[in-house]
């Protein structure tokens, strides 16, 4: 049974300022797909709630917009609008995909992106396409607003940077002005409404062979949503090649081995990451090679 909290439907921003600074013991909420089940299973992480404030009304949380080449999307923006918004179909077509394979097509309807990464779960879908697009967090609270990048705001799993008294308002997306390809992958246990056992987001940009810029990130195989800084630095500058993809995905692996440490999954996840690194490099060269051609 779901203990009874005070629940509050919040009419503007303004309230929920208020309301966060004056109850240490509220949570907000928007979707309710990781809280409500919580409470069912009577997780430990939301034993102390004592005040739900509902910001589905508000529409300063689920607007999305494109200004001044920053493509801004309202935290309780659930997936379906993001799947179905032209801008984010065209400038960041693997954050549509990435969510496109969350859940089921009800969970879809409810489930918001800011609640993906607020909960950090390590296996959050939505993680690995921000951190490639170099997501920028708008956070706001009574004393005033500031603006964190995502990859510092995720601490540990189910932990991050927020403050009792402070709402994430906004995911700020920059456009990517030269031409990228990209890649996203993710492997469940099943076809559908499958948890991720490995999520990947790849994004690479040439000149001439030799790669100018290239950003990796990981879900599920570290504690948290990973970008692989280290080997993205390894490889710019060079060719984009065999030789150079396999050490970049054996690299990773040993990244993700410090990470995690040996697992009980380590002996199948660690040879399918590598693996799959390597493949998604391979694929996304062979299609900058081909669209290189058919421009020339």
């Amino acid at each position: 049974m779901i203990p009874k909290h005070k629940y509050i439907n919040a009419e503007n921003l303004d309230e929920v300022l208020v309301l966060l600074n004056e109850n240490e013991n509220a949570k907000v909420i928007a979707g309710g797909t990781d809280i409500i089940p919580g409470f069912h299973i009577d997780s430990a992480r939301f034993k102390d709630i004592k005040l739900l404030i509902d910001i589905n009304k508000i529409k300063d949380f689920n607007s999305i917009e494109l200004i001044d080449d920053i493509l801004s999307i309202g935290a309780s923006s659930n997936f379906t609008q993001i799947i179905n918004d032209p801008i984010i179909k065209k400038y960041f077509p693997l954050l549509v995909k990435a969510v496109s394979q969350i859940g089921s097509h009800q969970i879809r309807n409810r489930a918001t992106i800011g609640g993906n990464f607020i909960n950090n779960a390590p296996c959050a879908d939505s993680v690995p396409a921000l951190l490639i697009y170099n997501a920028a967090l708008e956070i706001k609270s009574i004393d005033g607003t500031k603006e964190i990048p995502l990859s510092e705001f995720l601490l540990k799993q189910y932990q991050t940077a927020l403050n009792k008294n402070e709402v994430v308002t906004k995911i700020k997306l920059p456009l990517l002005k030269e031409k990228y390809s990209g890649k996203f992958y993710k492997l469940g246990r099943r076809r559908g409404v499958a948890i991720s056992r490995i999520s990947l987001a790849l994004l690479m940009k040439q000149s001439n062979g030799i790669i100018e810029d290239i950003r990796i990130a990981g879900g599920a195989v570290t504690p948290i949503g990973t970008r692989f800084t280290e080997t993205e630095q390894m490889m710019k500058g060079k060719e984009a090649d065999s030789d150079l993809f396999k050490e970049a995905a054996q690299k990773i692996g040993e990244h993700v081995f410090e990470l995690t440490g040996l697992r009980w999954s380590s002996i199948y996840k660690l040879p399918v990451v590598q693996q799959k690194i390597y493949q998604l490099l391979e694929e996304i060269n062979m299609e900058m090679n081909s669209t290189n051609k058919n421009e020339n």
